[in-house]
């Protein structure tokens, strides 16, 4: 079985896209899709359907592909701890840090890497969705942690945390009570940049529940500054609910279909690099105290 045709299925797992995942391998999406058609037979079972609105598993594909993603990160393990058995030289940990990462995951980030096997320091860089992970794929950063709403799925991704989103509407005044996202889903909502991971989540939030986004038509630099707009009444938002800081009127749990919707923060790396070993043990002490 060839490895390389299980990556293509793991990226296409992720992305729910063929094309996307061709792009992101390098490959052109014929080569990819026969590849997968060889997984498929190989394997006697179909693992994706394609409809208009994307790909998603088979049921056969639902119980594999978790399957495939434990064989190949038993495989990157392997791959990163000779790395680090090769080179075992002691250097920083470049690290890309979303504005929504807070200051306490942060805090727990840094007493992990001291407590690693080989002790790193980290230099950490805070910005945007999309620049960090641009300088992640040039090699510019070693591990970035983001809202899980990136693709990259060449790099090895894994939850690190979760927090409740709440929505914030001028015209729900004085109510506070939990609210279904389609009972809210008129309001004209603020967003940032489209390089931010909160901007991304919103939309891909309002995407997958066939939910129409009505957007602000101006727009907002950071979170920070939905969360001052939202306050003044200029428009709905919502916000990881560690991320209100101003007086609001009104701002309330979010749900669908009766569960709280949660943002993910989740670390992304590659498991290739000489680092490769001691970002799977940093990972894996921060799941550990999640």
């Amino acid at each position: 079985m060839n490895i390389e045709t299980l990556r293509y299925a793991q990226a296409v797992s992720r992305t729910n896209s063929f094309s996307a995942a061709a792009r992101a391998y390098g490959v052109t999406q014929p080569a990819l899709s026969n590849g997968i058609a060889r997984l498929e037979e190989e394997l006697g079972v179909k693992l994706f359907d394609r409809s208009p609105r994307g790909v998603r598993p088979t049921p056969h594909g639902a119980r594999v592909l978790p399957l495939v993603d434990r064989v190949l990160d038993d495989l990157d393990t392997l791959l990163a701890e000779t790395q680090r058995l090769a080179r075992p030289v002691t250097e920083p940990i470049r690290m890309g840090v979303s504005p929504l990462i807070g200051a306490t995951l942060v805090g727990r980030v840094f007493q992990a890497a001291r407590s690693l096997k080989r002790p790193c320091d980290l230099v950490l860089r805070e910005a945007d969705l999309e620049p960090l992970s641009n300088d992640l794929q040039a090699g510019r950063l070693d591990i970035i942690l983001v809202p899980a709403v990136a693709g990259l799925p060449t790099f090895r991704h894994r939850v690190i945390a979760r927090e409740p989103v709440v929505v914030v509407d001028p015209a729900a005044s004085g109510a506070d009570d939990p609210v279904e996202l389609k009972d809210v889903a008129d309001a004209a909502y603020i967003l940032g940049p489209s390089t931010c991971g909160l901007t991304t989540f919103t939309m891909e939030l309002f995407h997958n529940n066939d939910l129409a986004l009505r957007a602000y038509p101006g727009e907002a630099a950071s979170f920070r500054a939905v969360d001052e707009w939202a306050a003044i009444g200029l428009g709905a938002a919502l916000l990881p609910r560690s991320k209100i800081t101003h007086e609001h009127t009104s701002y309330r749990p979010l749900l669908q279909a009766g569960a709280p919707v949660e943002i993910a923060y989740e670390a992304v790396w590659d498991c290739g690099t000489h680092l490769g070993a001691d970002l799977e043990e940093l990972v894996n002490a921060l799941s550990a105290s999640d």
